[in-house]
Formats: C-alpha cells, structure tokens, sequence
C-alpha cells in the first residue's frame, strides 16, 4: 500500500510540474496580435500626423511670414504709414471720391487702379476669393473702407503661385482678391492711395503690406466702413470685369459731382441712381 501510495504521489506531483511548466510557457508566449495591432495604429498615427504636418507647413510659413511683419509694420500714431519703408510701394493722395452707378465707369489712371471715384456699392471683402475678374469700380469702393486687394494676373501666376496668396486673404476680414487680366506684373496689392507690384508669392513684401496698410486708421478714408455684403452686390455672382477702355462718358479721377443711390436689397447696383 505504501508503494502505491508513493506512485500516486510522485505521479500527482509530476502532473503539477508539468501544469506548472505549461502554466510558464503559456505565459511566455508572445501576444503577437496585440504587438501587430499596435504597430498598425502607430503606424496609422505617424501617417496622418506626417500628412497634417506636410498640408500644414504653408499655413505656418505664412503664419511666420504675418509674425515678421506686424512686428515691423503696424502702424501707430509715431509712424501712420510704414509702408514707406516698403521697397517698391508707389503712393498717390487721392482726394476725389465721387460715387457713380452701374453701369456708368470710371477712366482710372492706374492698372489696377487703388483710388479715385468708384461705385457707390462696395464690393464684399471679407476674406473673399473671386475666380473671376470684377467690376473694377466695386473692388476700388472696397478699397476706401480699409481693405486690400490682392491682383494677379492669370496667365502669368500658376496654382501653386495662387493658393499663395489665397492664405493671405481666406477667412480674413478686410482682405479679397481676384484675377485682373493683362497686368505688367504676375501680382498687385492695392491699398487706398498705395500699390505694390511683385513677381514672387514667397515675397515678404506682400506681408509688409498687408500689415502696413489693412484698416490703417490714419490713411483709409472710411476706416469703419463695412465690408460685409452691400445691396446689390452678390459675393457669389458678381458684377464681370469689363476689360474694354472706358468711353468718353467715364467719370474722371476729378469726379466728385454724383454721388450715386445705393439699390434696394435685393435690387441691382445703380438703381434708381441720377448724376448731378
């Protein structure tokens, strides 16, 4: 009986042993479907944050670009107009506003032109981006509550180039831009009584300006003007860019005699409007 008890002994203790060894090489064992399932999320994360990093490095140059500028050119009381020290920038004193209706226009002295008389309608500036050329006097009226506008010609300024400047302007209040045909330079900024003129979207220049002239309270004529939608002015169908020469019935930069009647809401530009 001893014998046998001693064998049931031994056996039950080799079975533990071997549960026991099972037990520790089951624990062992490498949980290969979590390691791959972790890999495959790591992998995923790296992938978009690479992607956002790439889709957003123009953003932060331009973001980088805006920095350097207004840390140089905001104006201030001591120094109302920075853009003097803008290489490039021309500057001309416009005194004469006067409104004219749709579809009378204006023989403007500058292509593209950033003063004189203009429609009694503004062209809407916040932050627009027009795919198609303007009525040129809207965009001037733009210009006299504070607004830039940014130019380009299209033939001489690629995708690439265009969604460069889209940056400055996208979701910025007081900014719009548009293609003008038959520039003598790829791009133009215009400011009321100011106009820089460069071939490089990269160009720091186009910073300066921006930050020297947009809503500068001491040179825009109408520096709390609106540029939210005026009546008679649709953002998404705008009145087209007439790119004829004006007739000899186009107001000239010394008009000031109409000053025009703003259209119902809803109504056309010029509506009801009578020269003086």
């Amino acid at each position: 009986m001893a014998s046998g008890t001693n064998k049931n002994k031994r056996n039950k203790g080799t079975t533990a042993l071997r549960a026991a060894r099972a037990g520790v090489v089951k624990r062992r064992e490498v949980p290969w479907g979590t390691i791959i399932g972790v890999v495959v999320v790591l992998a995923l994360a790296a992938a978009v944050f690479g992607y956002y990093l790439v889709k957003s490095a123009p953003q932060r140059e331009q973001e980088s670009r805006e920095e350097t500028a207004a840390e140089q050119f905001t104006p201030s009381r001591q120094n109302q107009d920075p853009s003097k020290k803008i290489d490039g920038v021309v500057i001309k004193e416009y005194k004469h506003r006067g409104h004219v209706n749709s579809p009378k226009r204006v023989a403007y002295d500058q292509t593209p032109p950033f003063g004189g008389p203009h429609d009694i309608v503004w062209a809407t500036c916040n932050g627009n981006i027009y795919p198609e050329p303007v009525r040129t006097e809207h965009m001037v009226h733009a210009l006299e509550h504070g607004a830039i506008w940014i130019t380009y010609d299209p033939k001489k300024v690629d995708d690439e180039t265009r969604q460069q400047l889209e940056l400055r302007v996208k979701n910025k209040p007081y900014m719009l831009m548009s293609p003008y045909p038959n520039m003598d330079s790829p791009i133009s900024l215009q400011s009321w009584g100011h106009q820089l003129k460069v071939s490089d979207a990269d160009d720091q220049r186009i910073d300066n300006f921006i930050a020297a002239l947009r809503q500068n309270q001491y040179l825009t004529p109408e520096p709390n003007g609106s540029c939210d939608p005026a009546p008679g002015f649709d953002p998404d169908n705008p009145p087209k860019f007439d790119p004829s020469k004006p007739g000899k019935d186009a107001a000239p930069m010394t008009f000031e005699g109409q000053q025009g009647q703003m259209p119902e809401a809803g109504g056309q530009p010029g509506a009801g409007g009578e020269e003086q």
